[in-house]
């Protein structure tokens, strides 16, 4: 342990205060990249129900069995790439967001210890 009359309390103030504010830049950061993420998943789930709308009912008018298969085999290989593509931009997304929720306390971590290596 060491003894609290031999730290400078002025400084450790300081790091408290700016280790509140990076912690509060970094949950803001979340905050923002959760309702961007969220909008565009809730946006994909729309759009692919409307797809599945549009399938259907190629299915229930086809005029045959075999183009009822084709209809449902048409909207099955596009759901792929799609899902494909959307799990791809989820992930992207999601690495985005944690390097914006980690940049301002990594800023304030290697500012701080830039400050404490020169010394008072």
């Amino acid at each position: 342990m060491t003894n609290p009359k031999g730290q400078d309390l002025v400084e450790l103030s300081l790091m408290g205060t700016e280790k509140a504010e990076a912690a509060a830049a970094s949950a803001a950061a979340l905050a923002a990249s959760a309702g961007a993420i969220g909008q565009r998943l809730g946006q994909a789930a729309l759009d692919e129900g409307s797809k599945a709308l549009d399938a259907a009912e190629a299915m229930m008018t086809a005029g045959d069995p075999a183009a009822a298969a084709e209809a449902q085999l048409r909207y099955m290989v596009g759901w792929w790439g799609r899902a494909a593509g959307q799990a791809l931009a989820l992930n992207a997304a999601l690495m985005k967001a944690q390097a914006e929720a980690v940049a301002p306390i990594h800023k304030t971590a290697t500012g701080n210890a830039r400050r404490l290596r020169k010394g008072p």
